[in-house]
């Protein structure tokens, strides 16, 4: 094949097109998850607020191996298509319901719920759409750069969020997020067209397709380790970050402030690592991802010892690895699963972090306020260092190479 493809990412017009678009989403994404959060927070109790954040966890869970097994019969163009079109509506919905009936706890919780429901649908089809545009040698550089605008459209819809919320209200939050998701799929209807094609599962009952994958994930253990490995990558860093440099920043007396400084600090590092894999791409991706992982526990230890400086820098360390290992791992991961299977694998990737998650940031907190703030750290982190060493241990997985 010939063309922008073959010249590489700088002159892919179709992929940067793309990219664009999907920082716009995500900018969107993040200043409707600030809305709804803020909005909560002033309609119910705290308790309720808590569960309005995490009313779309619940059934994103339950739907996500659903949303695997569709990503691997249909086009990943027309799923991704069809549920931005339900986005749109929930929103444009949402805003309708505002401006006529007012804000309410049991539309906040529709909301929440759709939307787990359609990111269930969604990811899974997302998943796969890379290998669809890029040849695998440019899947790191492609991964790399897609985290890259994702994590700033994160970052500025966030910031932009709490402005729009106060001046607009919900209402404003969702017509604006609304226009985001109404361009992305402008851009699928109009202008993507995947050139690799995946191979399609077979049509068959829902449940057999579902136990087909499992089955699959049995019988390939080179694709069984990838998603063990990954479906387990965040649950020892999510609650160190979200509560253990917390937890530090209360204990020290370093004040908000700090707080706030040293979780950028760690948004900016996984922005720079991803952005450095759109350039350097090392011989052996999964061997590279993983003892930068390796480096990320031991930087996970640092977080609860040490002075304000040291901290700071591992949380430095934290998201350039970050950045880093989840582009590399990612492209090896959507590289090398078969693609008649790669939306169900994905899907149970996903699926650990919704399900266990809960589960670490709660023995997170336990460990802490037992042990303290450094115990849980040097637990967790070293947890994570020594579960990324196993598959480095793999002859399988140390070959791995997308050049």
């Amino acid at each position: 094949m010939t063309g922008p493809e073959r010249a590489g990412l700088g002159r892919d017009r179709l992929v940067q097109g793309w990219l664009l678009v999907k920082g716009l989403s995500d900018a969107g994404d993040a200043l409707w998850t600030v809305a709804l959060a803020w909005t909560a927070v002033q309609v119910a109790s705290p308790a309720l607020a808590g569960l309005v954040v995490a009313a779309g966890t619940v059934p994103r869970a339950v739907v996500l191996l659903l949303g695997g097994v569709v990503a691997d019969r249909r086009e990943a163009r027309w799923v991704m298509l069809g549920v931005n079109v339900l986005r749109v509506a929930v929103l444009i919905a949402t805003c309708v319901w505002v401006l006529s009936v007012g804000t309410s706890v049991p539309l906040l919780l529709a909301a929440a719920i759709a939307f787990g429901v359609c990111d269930a649908l969604y990811e899974p089809s997302a998943a796969t759409i890379g290998r669809q545009l890029v040849r695998p040698d440019q899947l790191p550089a492609y991964t790399g750069a897609s985290q890259t605008v994702t994590r700033i459209g994160s970052m500025t819809g966030a910031a932009l969020g709490g402005v729009v919320v106060a001046v607009w209200g919900l209402g404003g939050s969702a017509l604006a997020n609304a226009i985001t998701f109404a361009v992305v799929v402008g851009y699928l209807a109009l202008a993507l067209r995947p050139r690799y094609p995946l191979p399609r599962a077979e049509a068959e009952p829902v449940l057999r397709a579902v136990g087909r994958g499992f089955a699959h994930l049995r019988d390939q253990p080179t694709t069984r380790t990838l998603v063990l490995t990954l479906s387990g990558l965040n649950l020892a860093v999510s609650p160190a970050l979200a509560l253990g440099i917390a937890l530090r920043a209360r204990d020290a007396g370093w004040g908000a402030g700090t707080l706030g400084a040293l979780q950028a600090l760690v948004g900016l590092g996984a922005a720079a690592g991803a952005l450095a894999l759109v350039r350097w791409r090392p011989a052996r991706e999964a061997v590279a991802g993983f003892w930068l992982l390796v480096l990320q526990g031991l930087a996970i230890v640092g977080i609860g010892v040490g002075s304000l400086v040291a901290t700071a820098v591992a949380c430095a360390v934290i998201g350039v690895t970050a950045g880093a290992a989840s582009s590399l791992l990612g492209a090896v991961f959507v590289a090398t699963v078969d693609g008649e299977y790669l939306g169900r694998m994905a899907s149970l990737t996903r699926l650990g972090d919704d399900v266990l998650m809960p589960v670490a940031m709660v023995a997170f907190g336990a460990l802490a306020g037992a042990a303290g703030v450094g115990a849980a750290c040097a637990v967790f982190g070293l947890a994570m260092a020594g579960l990324m060493v196993v598959p480095l241990s793999r002859p399988a997985v140390r070959r791995i190479s997308l050049a």
